[in-house]
């Protein structure tokens, strides 16, 4: 199998010729006494009897071709790399991929033979098995992130799953773009000869030195997606909502440090944290009761429930409060009857100027829109909508034609989504809403 490690069936795999430079193609000729470095040449360049520092036309060589059986007999040495290279191309199993890209021969002509010779093979599976159990013997002690299943999702390319999954593919346990894609591309053009100056070798070793350290970059922030359980973004954010806001806040902060801690340290942590916030909340809890007087659980039961009838009736004072300040003004509490009829009846109240607000101060007086700019592009309506809301013009057109978009964009628009949109108070985003609602500008959702 040495024999097969300079044959592909890329020619630019292999070195160019000495002679002439260019790529070579089999049959081609290598000296057998130039080394240690593989001194190739092409047949023309051969024949015309080329020399080279030490290499004389005088040398024995040997005649370089994969045209010749290694494990079948009819399978030559270049249709068994082919087929190696098409299985890790295409993947074990999808041997209509493989046979489409070796081309000379079948699907089951590919099955059958790999199969063969590379799976049911007594020598590879005797290497296979030692490897593999070497490999148990040194991750005995160690725990297993994941258990492999018989069919893992495979979610289709640029998908919601997809994305979510950060391009993961979990059939090839492998990221569909890897962190620094594009570190190989610093090597695919060195190349090692026997001519080098000390300076330059230095300068390729240097650079390869720098190739190995961004693979192990590669491979320490794929461990760490893994052993976390980061792939699966939404089952990580499930988790995530199940702590209160502020321990939510704290796994926030904390995540970045989970590279230097293994999993289990990192839930640990924060679990204790959590631990800890109940806990907290549970003595200012005693606290609160102990201040009252409460000496048993008993008592605090009905604490509770006394505590949560006055915040009850706290609210309702306050509403009753509302209503008396309306009742004062009698415009003010026609307005407000009004809406509270078209609200429980289910029809979106008008926008009308109120005298009083809510907390009883008077409402600031309409906004001057004279000389502001965009003034002239609005209608009466929207005009007395500016002024009522104190909203300057232009920033009224830009709300509008973002509800406007998104309300084309989604067939629909619901309230909630206008104030996710429009970051302004809740209660002037409602009046922006009902007015285009009114105005047949935008439907609901």
């Amino acid at each position: 199998m040495d024999r097969l490690a300079s044959f592909g069936s890329d020619p630019f795999d292999k070195p160019p010729c000495r002679g002439c430079s260019s790529y070579l193609t089999e049959p081609y000729v290598k000296c057998a006494e130039c080394g240690p470095s593989p001194f190739l040449l092409c047949l023309q360049c051969f024949t015309k009897g080329f020399e080279y520092k030490k290499h004389e036309s005088d040398h024995k060589y040997e005649i370089m071709t994969s045209d010749f059986p290694v494990l079948d007999p009819g399978w030559t040495a270049q249709e068994e790399m082919a087929l190696l290279e098409a299985v890790m191309d295409c993947g074990f199993g999808n041997w209509w991929d493989v046979a489409y890209q070796m081309r000379s021969k079948s699907r089951d002509e590919c099955e059958s033979h790999y199969m063969k010779n590379f799976i049911n093979n007594p020598l590879f599976s005797s290497t296979l098995l030692s490897l593999r159990q070497i490999e148990e013997s040194r991750s005995a002690d160690g725990a297993i992130p994941f258990k492999p299943t018989d069919d893992p999702p495979r979610p289709t390319f640029d998908s919601v799953l997809s994305r979510d999954m950060a391009g993961y593919m979990p059939a090839r346990a492998d990221f569909m773009e890897e962190f620094d894609n594009y570190a190989e591309w610093d090597l695919k053009d060195i190349d090692f000869v026997d001519d080098d100056s000390d300076v330059l070798h230095s300068l390729k070793v240097a650079v390869v030195d720098i190739y190995h350290s961004r693979l192990k970059e590669r491979q320490r922030r794929k461990k760490i997606i893994r052993d976390h359980g980061l792939i699966n973004l939404r089952k990580f954010q499930m988790l995530e909502r199940c702590y209160p806001k502020e321990v939510q806040e704290l796994y926030d902060v904390m995540r970045r440090f989970a590279r230097v801690a293994g999993p289990t340290e990192h839930d640990k942590f924060i679990e204790s944290h959590a631990l800890e916030f109940e806990l907290r909340r549970e003595i200012r809890r005693l606290q609160e009761y102990r201040k009252a007087g409460i000496q048993s659980f008993c008592s605090a039961k009905v604490y509770e429930r006394v505590k949560r009838v006055r915040e009850d009736e706290r609210r309702k004072r306050t509403m009753l409060c509302d209503v008396l300040q309306y009742i004062q003004d009698g415009r003010a509490c026609q307005q407000w009857l009004s809406k509270q009829a078209a609200i429980d009846s289910g029809i979106t109240p008008v926008v009308t100027t109120i005298t009083m607000s809510t907390t009883g101060r008077r409402s600031a007086p309409p906004l001057n829109l004279t000389g502001l700019p965009g003034t002239e592009k609005l209608n009466e309506r929207e005009k007395e909508l500016c002024q009522v809301v104190r909203l300057v013009p232009g920033a009224y057109l830009e709300y509008k034609q973002a509800l406007l978009s998104e309300c084309r964009r989604q067939g629909g628009l619901r309230l909630a989504q206008a104030r996710s949109l429009i970051k302004i108070d809740v209660n002037k985003t409602r009046k922006i809403y009902d007015f285009l609602i009114r105005e047949g500008c935008i439907n609901k959702a």
